[in-house]
């Protein structure tokens, strides 16, 4: 690892003048990836801001919706008594995410902005890499495919998202407070990360120097079932091949809301609008939700390694719905 400069700030406004003067100097939270990937010598800046000590960690409940500071931990989010009541598939996704050393370190915040799982970007050795080398090409697409993305994909990259929580949230319509030089602004996570088209380089709209602050959960009505499901190729500390994350508001036998993220498939995380339509007005039947798994996989792009992915992801999108709505195929 290169030397560094270490600054810790006074508070927020300090911090975010900081990081924005200066192009090589990042901000410190967690660091759970961050400082893998400076050993690794994927990321080099020059100066770390460490943000750990600002007051931006805390749970604050509304009557709509629960504010979280960035700063709060994977863990202590899981063990708030409101999520697990009113949104148990987040806190199934917090605890699936990470082992418990880990979920303890890492932040909300950063768990957001964790950067591509993807073997070739996190191999300095390998020089085809448009997310860490814009220009030089995707080794991916012609390497080893199976832990890469079949939606939102480009011929620029295949680099895969490997948040967990992230699938809930971006069904759930949460919304991410950042500061910057300009002032703060709100964006919802559905508009924040950016597919990678012909810049896989730019993952979201941050501006250099903007700090998330708090993330902003929205709260299902009461009786709203959800469920979060992650398939991998084992138990313990994978990342995922599919999951999905789902929210059903039922009347009777007919579905009056649905909310689906999906993850292990997209480059960001994937939000199936086609198939939430699908269900929306719909009878709970095995039918339906095979159809709306049908939906939300079409237009895949796949390679020979990630072929497997559309059938799985859609197997597991309708399990997932059976479990929420409590019938069998």
């Amino acid at each position: 690892m290169r030397p560094f400069e270490y600054v810790r700030p006074a508070g927020a406004e300090q911090a975010v003048a900081a990081v924005s003067a200066d192009p090589r100097t990042s901000f410190l939270a967690g660091g759970t990836t961050q400082l893998d990937l400076m050993k690794d010598g994927i990321l080099d800046p020059e100066r770390l801001v460490d943000i750990t000590r600002l007051p931006l960690k805390g749970i604050m409940h509304g009557d709509s919706s629960v504010h979280v500071g960035a700063l709060t931990t994977m863990e202590e989010l899981a063990a708030d008594s409101v999520l697990r009541e009113r949104l148990p598939f987040v806190r199934e996704a917090l605890l699936l995410g990470a082992s418990t050393q880990l979920r303890n370190m890492a932040t909300i915040g950063g768990n957001l902005l964790q950067r591509a799982r993807c073997r070739y970007f996190r191999d300095p050795t390998v020089a085809a890499c448009n997310k860490r080398n814009p220009g030089s090409g995707c080794a991916a697409i012609a390497g080893i495919q199976r832990m890469h993305a079949i939606l939102g994909t480009s011929d620029q990259c295949i680099a895969l998202h490997a948040s967990d929580v992230a699938i809930p949230f971006v069904a759930l319509d949460v919304i991410v407070h950042v500061q910057g030089v300009d002032g703060p602004r709100s964006i919802p996570l559905t508009e924040f990360y950016r597919e990678p088209g012909t810049t896989p380089d730019i993952e979201n709209v941050l501006k250099h120097g903007e700090l998330i602050t708090e993330v902003e959960i929205p709260l299902l009505p009461e009786g709203v079932r959800s469920h979060y499901m992650k398939v991998r190729d084992r138990v313990s500390y994978e990342f995922a091949l599919t999951s999905a994350g789902v929210a059903l508001q039922t009347e009777g036998d007919t579905i009056r809301e649905a909310r689906i993220g999906l993850g292990g498939v997209g480059t960001v995380p994937w939000r199936a609008w086609s198939a939430e339509e699908v269900l929306r007005g719909a009878s709970v039947s095995g039918e339906n939700f095979r159809a709306a798994a049908e939906a939300a996989l079409e237009g895949a792009q796949t390679l020979p390694g990630t072929a497997f992915k559309v059938e799985l992801a859609k197997r597991t999108l309708v399990r997932t719905l059976e479990t929420v709505a409590g019938v069998q195929s």
